[in-house]
């Protein structure tokens, strides 16, 4: 199980990036992404809305808390993985997450990280040492996690199917 925490998400000022988020997650085979900062029913119902037309076993929410939801995670033996440009180099770092099979909670940041999510994380870990966007470094990770399967991967459950097509947008209704 992989769970995203996105922290301080700011409503209207932040939509666009989180929508991202929550659909990189949900793409590159996370379960599921937990909003914290406002809570922004929009973003939630556009989540909820590409998950009922294009399919899959995806999951949003919100909290309150990001320390709640971080201390639950660790209750339930998830390990910490918090994407940071500051941290220890990703690649680097998944070779200590295959060792494990743990379920694992990625926590990208918002507009400011508190000093307490770097000292609750199992791995600090970085995408590069450069300023870049989280979506780009959530997207790298989870693809390396993965192994690259994600990039097979299909959601048959959905209204809406993309067929590959060279030459032009193929979309098929399944229903």
């Amino acid at each position: 199980m992989i769970t995203v925490l996105r922290l301080d998400h700011r409503s209207g000022r932040d939509a666009r990036i989180t929508t991202h988020v929550c659909l990189t997650s949900r793409a590159f085979m996370a379960n599921k992404v937990i909003l914290t900062g406002d809570h922004d029913k929009s973003v939630i119902n556009s989540v909820n809305q590409v998950v009922e037309n294009w399919g899959g076993d995806f999951q949003i929410e919100y909290s309150d808390s990001y320390k709640k939801v971080i201390k639950q995670h660790k209750k339930e033996n998830y390990e910490i993985l918090h994407l940071t440009m500051y941290g220890k180099p990703i690649q680097e770092t998944v070779k200590e997450l295959d060792k494990t099979k743990e379920n694992k909670l990625i926590i990208v940041g918002g507009s400011h990280v508190p000093g307490d999510v770097y000292e609750a994380a199992d791995w600090n870990t970085s995408v590069t040492t450069q300023p870049h966007s989280e979506v780009a470094a959530l997207a790298t990770t989870l693809h390396l996690m993965n192994n690259g399967k994600e990039l097979e991967n299909t959601f048959t459950d959905g209204k809406l199917r993309i067929i590959p097509n060279n030459e032009r947008k193929k979309v098929i209704n399944n229903e």
